[in-house]
């Protein structure tokens, strides 16, 4: 979320530039109130009238370029530039995404005849994400036409909270073998297959392109002595947060619920934290 806009760097320190701005300003605000003054007091002489006027303009100029330079953006950036030009001062591009209809063909093993939606049904997006190199990457994600505008919502929020992410590729990737993109660190969404759960077969939230399921290893499933995928049992204490990881009230959590998906982390009898869904399932 931002911040208030503040004068100072994040370590509390004023730099030379932000000094610079602000000087500048209290230089235009004083000479203003000169000015307002002289023409309160026309005995004063026209020459000197004319040197304070034309210091305020120089002074207007000169703060009207800082405000105006790279550094000035970063201070009153809630003002004068937009989200995007916000995610540029952090050292990164702003967030972009792109949405293009997808074919039997490019969906390979994830789909066949017998799943729930069609090709038609479903879309390819492909966003920005933060790597745990801390360096912008393009990822591509398949889900339902539905969810998408939802779907780019919350992935926003992620990218300007430098929320890691490892990879986001589509699990066609791995032959739609679950598994395998867990174990791979996945982050992904459309895949036609049936609930990891007790009881008869039943289609996935996955299989309709409504659920995703982000960095697999720091946010296992967990049944009992059961994870999934293995490597994720270094993350199964919880308390131990660490990046990747959602957890209650943290960032990737509190980002699907602006959209209003419900978190697989919550489930008391085998929590599933990578798992995200429209509809609770």
């Amino acid at each position: 979320m931002p911040e208030r806009v503040q004068r100072v760097t994040r370590s509390g320190k004023q730099r030379p530039d932000d000094a610079s701005a602000t000087g500048d300003l209290l230089k235009w605000s004083a000479l203003r109130s000169s000015v307002v003054r002289l023409h309160k007091h026309p005995r004063r002489t026209l020459w000197c009238r004319s040197l304070l006027a034309g210091a305020l303009l120089a002074t207007l100029a000169g703060a009207t370029i800082g405000l105006h330079s790279a550094s000035s953006r970063t201070i009153f950036h809630h003002v004068l530039t937009p989200r995007a030009a916000l995610a540029r001062t952090r050292g990164r591009s702003a967030f972009t995404s792109s949405v293009a209809r997808v074919t039997t063909a490019q969906l390979g093993a994830t789909w066949h005849p017998g799943c729930p939606v069609a090709a038609d049904q479903l879309r390819s997006v492909k966003m920005s994400y933060v790597g745990f190199d801390g360096t912008t990457h393009i990822g591509t994600m398949v889900v339902n036409e539905s969810v998408v505008t939802s779907v780019i919502r919350v992935f926003r929020l992620v990218y300007e909270a430098a929320f890691p992410i490892k990879e986001m590729t589509p699990e066609s990737a791995y032959d739609g073998d679950d598994n395998a993109a867990a174990a791979a660190d996945d982050t992904s969404g459309f895949n036609c297959r049936y609930a990891v759960a007790p009881g008869p077969p039943k289609w996935s939230v996955h299989a309709y392109g409504e659920a995703i399921d982000v960095n697999d290893v720091q946010n296992p499933y967990i049944d009992g002595m059961t994870i999934i995928p293995p490597s994720g049992a270094a993350y199964r204490d919880r308390g131990d947060v660490r990046p990747g990881m959602a957890v209650p009230h943290g960032t990737l959590v509190d980002a699907f619920a602006v959209v209003g998906w419900y978190w697989g982390g919550r489930w008391t009898g085998s929590p599933d934290y990578q798992h995200f869904s429209l509809t609770g399932g």
